[in-house]
């Protein structure tokens, strides 16, 4: 449920911040959130990159649409990731 909820947090974050290359807002606020959007993409890439880094080759991978998910939803899909395929015994 809560992530869920924060999948769609994750969302609306997206949409804020790519709507401001569009029609971007007043100077100051844009040059924050021009700044938000570099670090999001930086801090997911380097999660995708660190995660795929981690994987071995007998554990779960990783298909292209899980990798997509995880650059757009961040922790909260790869907490989803890990429950699917590291469920608690």
């Amino acid at each position: 449920m809560l992530i869920n909820c924060g999948r769609v947090l994750m969302l609306f974050i997206w949409v804020v911040l790519l709507l401001n290359l569009v029609h971007p807002a007043t100077k100051p606020l844009k040059y924050f959130i021009d700044v938000a959007l570099i670090f999001m993409v930086v801090m997911h890439g380097l999660q995708l990159v660190l995660l795929k880094a981690t994987q071995t080759s007998n554990g779960p991978t990783m298909t292209k649409k899980e990798e997509i998910k995880l650059f757009i939803f961040g922790v909260f899909e790869l907490l989803s990731w890990q429950k699917k395929h590291f469920p608690k015994k």
